[in-house]
């Protein structure tokens, strides 16, 4: 039994020296203080301590042998506020406003129906868009859609794209999108650009136009608001849209698809939050053109698409350029006896 006790005794023995030679270092440490452990760290991991990334997320420009702007900051702190930004409010609002739209043009269309002509067609079509009209027209709505597919799609497609097509061919799609939104956005800014020089005449605002705000078109009540070429809702999106949110979007897209301008990261930074906000906004917006130029105004897409409308519908829903054009006023092309006029379901 001696033996054994002896062996048990020796082993505490043991435990207890080693218990001691490990905690030793660490008492020690405790015992230096908080300024001495810091100082430590400083000597044995230079860059692993608070004081220096304190430096280094300063912004502060400091000595490189790289020459250029920006070269000296080793970390954009920004950078940080721009991600959250993206990915907090800009992407969740933003993409709700888009949802909302959608929805609500489809629950109006479902109450309402499409804008239907009250009269008979006539027969005789007039001239509404020049051939150079509608091909320049037609240039900037091709080129808007691409951006908003490709933006929208930059944007919530690692939400919504990513789970169900997977990640190989999500990043070879956004190649793709990256490009065509890079290479297609100046094509859209010069198009968009023609579009003011030719119709900023014809959306100079009119006293008539608080009429038509004021009554919303007779979209709701089926009254009939006469109304220049364009009506007052037709000149709210030019002017918010085709021209403010253009120049906008045209901007700080260039500013984007240039960095070898030497803009410095901040400003590229801005410039996205700028240009993601505007580009929905102006996504959202359209949508409504859209409606209307499509499925929501019964004939006006026959318009854009041939150039051409038949009188009774031009009276009804234009009638103020109507009566100029037909007492010869200005010209727009003339009334002519159609072979095919374009036919309206009742």
């Amino acid at each position: 039994m001696e033996p054994v006790a002896l062996r048990g005794s020796c082993s505490a023995r043991l435990l207890v020296m080693l218990a001691l030679f490990v905690s030793f270092p660490a008492g020690q440490a405790m015992a230096q203080g908080p300024q001495e452990t810091q100082a430590q760290r400083q000597q044995s991991q230079p860059y692993n301590n608070a004081p220096i990334w304190r430096d280094v997320r300063s912004g502060k420009e400091e000595f490189t042998s790289t020459r250029g702007r920006e070269t000296g900051v080793l970390v954009q702190t920004e950078g940080q506020t721009w991600r959250q930004l993206r990915n907090g409010p800009i992407t969740i609002y933003g993409g709700w406003l888009v949802v909302l739209i959608v929805a609500a043009l489809a629950v109006f269309y479902l109450v309402r129906g499409p804008v239907t002509l009250r009269g008979k067609p006539t027969g005789r079509l007039i001239e509404r868009f020049s051939v150079v009209e509608r091909w320049n027209h037609w240039i900037a709505a091709i080129t808007f859609s691409i951006l908003g597919i490709t933006g929208l799609t930059t944007m919530f497609g690692k939400f919504i794209v990513l789970p169900v097509i997977g990640y190989t061919l999500f990043s070879w799609l956004m190649q793709l999108f990256k490009i065509l939104h890079n290479f297609v956005g100046p094509l859209f800014f010069v198009s968009a650009a023609v579009l003011v020089v030719m119709f900023i005449r014809h959306n100079l605002p009119r006293a008539y136009d608080i009429a038509w705000l004021v009554k919303f078109g007779g979209m709701v009540s089926g009254e009939h608001v006469p109304c220049g070429r364009f009506n007052a809702g037709e000149k709210t999106w030019f002017w918010i849209g085709v021209v403010i949110l253009t120049i906008v979007v045209s901007v700080t897209g260039l500013i984007l698809d240039f960095p070898n301008f030497d803009q410095t990261r901040l400003l590229m930074i801005q410039a996205n939050v700028v240009h993601s906000v505007a580009a929905l906004l102006y996504i959202a917006i359209s949508l409504g053109h859209i409606y209307l130029g499509t499925v929501g105004v019964e004939g006006a897409y026959q318009g854009m698409r041939t150039g051409c409308v038949d009188e009774a519908w031009e009276k009804e829903h234009h009638e103020y350029w109507y009566n100029d054009v037909r007492s010869g006023k200005i010209q727009a092309g003339g009334a002519t006896d159609a072979v095919e006029a374009p036919q309206v379901q009742h």
